[in-house]
């Protein structure tokens, strides 16, 4: 394999920035009453999963686990539709980052069901968290750090 370049390195005020959109997501996620950090984390994961991010759905599942959330949550992310294991506001959450993802606009009813089962200020907050998990798998689609390469804190 080809060795690619050191973003962290090469682009470190870049990097800077997408880390301190991680540490304001880690923030409003820890004092959220709807939007914890647990469904932080399956978010990541089933964007990563979507975006086919080896690396990243590496380093989600190893922080899900070390966060202590169950193992079938995290195998069944993939079905969660079909699965029993996860909350109204999961599902809700999963929807809408499933939807962003896929870059189809947002109608009014997809926005309204976001609103209802969240609320404004975590939809807004649950936008950035898309776009940054987003941002980050590309990067390391990119880049190709080593898959497993990832410890969890």
């Amino acid at each position: 394999m080809t060795l690619r370049a050191n973003y962290f390195a090469l682009a470190d005020k870049g990097m800077e920035i997408l880390m301190n959109q991680e540490s304001y997501l880690r923030g409003q996620f820890s004092i959220s009453e709807t939007l914890t950090i647990s469904v932080w984390e399956l978010v990541k994961l089933r964007i990563s999963q979507i975006n086919q991010c080896a690396f990243c759905i590496d380093m989600h599942s190893k922080d899900a686990l070390s966060q202590g959330e169950a193992s079938e949550r995290i195998l069944g992310l993939n079905a969660w539709r079909d699965m029993p294991f996860y909350s109204e506001v999961e599902r809700v959450a999963l929807e809408w980052a499933e939807h962003l993802t896929s870059g189809k606009p947002v109608g009014d009813d997809i926005y309204q069901k976001a609103i209802d089962g969240l609320g404004e200020q975590a939809i807004v907050d649950l936008t950035i968290a898309v776009n940054a998990i987003n941002s980050w798998n590309r990067i390391a689609k990119t880049f190709k750090p080593e898959v497993g390469s990832y410890k969890s804190q």
